[in-house]
């Protein structure tokens, strides 16, 4: 259903958007269901986990499960933003979403996208004080100083997403209300736009360089630092556990960095709405998923904390 107000006379805004979802196919839909509510099931799960993991065992109270508790809050906001959404749609036939509440999801994907980016960048910069400077590590990644990079990697990305939102919506949307995505992101909402959209594209490549790019940038001098330091390393067990940790969680980051990238710093010629929503299911439905389990559930505290726990309430 097409819902529009009156701007002026000859033009007219979009009050109400159509999310075009997933797939047409009712029996893909149920398909394509049934996986995102097991992936957010496990999402939820092993995020909560973690959280009450790091939360009940004093030990654990150090700089990196600090982080990694932010990392696995912004991974259950970041998740909960979209799939609920998604399924709510899907189940009920009713794609449509107001425009408030379009804006309001783009917030929040936006603003945890962002946080999670400079986190991300944050934990590795706390892994090459660990790795390549053990004896001031502690000195140097204090309580206060972990909490001020913390702080800021929210207040960055939140106060990053209200200028987007703002350049996003400020627009008027007349040529149509659906939206070839399955949920309210930048790049196809300013499609719908029938306004000069430079100034906003501007906008979000700007900060896609400021935050996103230098980021990824920060994160990959931070493991190369971190590859020569383990190359140093004289036992050959130890130098290919901590090579093995540091590559997988390398996989993540590039996993999660290229999809972005690849989202919001294209061309809009070369927007496809069939291409990207596969990309944007990845970072928004997958990774939230791989991050606890790549940066936690495999590392040995994590497990013997969680054994332990068991152990305490079961016996």
């Amino acid at each position: 259903m097409l819902i529009y107000a009156a701007v002026n006379s000859n033009q007219t805004s979009v009050k109400t958007f159509i999310l075009l979802g997933l797939s047409n196919v009712f029996e893909f839909q149920i398909i394509f269901s049934i996986l995102l509510l097991v992936t957010y099931t496990i999402t939820l799960s092993i995020n909560i986990l973690l959280l009450i993991v790091v939360r009940s065992n004093y030990k654990l109270h150090t700089p990196m499960y600090f982080f990694l508790s932010n990392l696995s809050v912004i991974d259950i906001g970041f998740s909960s933003s979209v799939v609920p959404k998604i399924l709510a749609n899907t189940l009920s036939g009713d794609k449509s979403i107001s425009f408030l509440g379009c804006a309001t999801q783009l917030y929040f994907h936006l603003a945890l996208g962002c946080t999670e980016c400079l986190l991300l960048a944050v934990m590795s910069y706390d892994r090459y004080i660990a790795i390549c400077k053990p004896l001031q590590y502690s000195i140097i990644m204090n309580n206060q100083f972990c909490l001020i990079l913390a702080v800021g990697c929210w207040v960055t990305g939140f106060g990053n997403s209200v200028i987007l939102t703002f350049f996003t919506f400020k627009l008027s949307f007349c040529r149509s209300n659906h939206v070839e995505h399955f949920f309210c992101e930048m790049p196809p909402i300013l499609q719908l736009s029938c306004q000069d959209i430079f100034f906003s594209e501007i906008v979000e490549y700007i900060s896609i360089v400021l935050i996103v790019v230098s980021s990824f940038l920060l994160i990959l001098l931070s493991y190369v630092c971190i590859t020569l330091a383990i190359l140093h390393i004289r036992t050959t067990n130890q130098r290919f556990k901590t090579f093995s940790t540091c590559a997988s969680h390398l996989a993540v980051v590039l996993l999660f960095y290229g999809t972005v990238l690849f989202m919001h710093l294209r061309p809009p010629s070369s927007y496809s709405p069939h291409q990207d929503r596969v990309v944007a299911m990845v970072y928004t439905v997958v990774i939230p998923m791989l991050n606890p389990i790549i940066y936690s559930i495999r590392n040995k505290d994590i497990k013997h904390a969680v054994q332990n726990m068991i152990q305490v309430h079961l016996f």
